[in-house]
């Protein structure tokens, strides 16, 4: 029987495409490819976090608070390898943090929104 083996993808629309990818560029150092995203590949996730390198793909209740200060009904959860480094990379550049960093048994997280208004969770998985 045929499964779902993961995400293959995020496609976001932009009102400015070339400034919200300067902004992930800048902001969040990735490097974008010829075609004009960013790749993942999973091998670096892995190396570093080996328990923690997954994709999460949960639904929320509509209503909630998880998502705001943004009005989208989405959020993008983005791994990396040093989210204190990663939110002083973001202050540096003049962005505020939504709501305060958090340690929890499976990561620490923080909170961003991008120039679109998207919420972006930087999670750094458990060593």
């Amino acid at each position: 029987m045929a499964q779902v083996i993961g995400v293959g993808g995020v496609f976001l629309e932009c009102a400015d495409p070339e400034a919200t990818k300067d902004w992930y560029t800048r902001v969040l150092g990735m490097t974008p490819t010829d075609y004009g995203g960013f790749d993942f590949l999973h091998t670096g996730s892995a190396e570093k976090f080996p328990e923690g390198a997954r994709t999460i793909f949960a639904p929320f209740a509509a209503g909630g608070d998880y998502f705001k200060p943004s009005t989208l009904p989405f959020m993008i959860n983005l791994m990396v390898d040093d989210l204190d480094a990663m939110l002083a990379r973001a202050e540096a550049e003049g962005v505020d943090q939504v709501q305060p960093a958090q340690t929890l048994d499976y990561g620490k997280f923080g909170w961003i929104l991008d120039p679109d208004g998207r919420k972006i969770e930087l999670w750094q998985p458990p060593s």
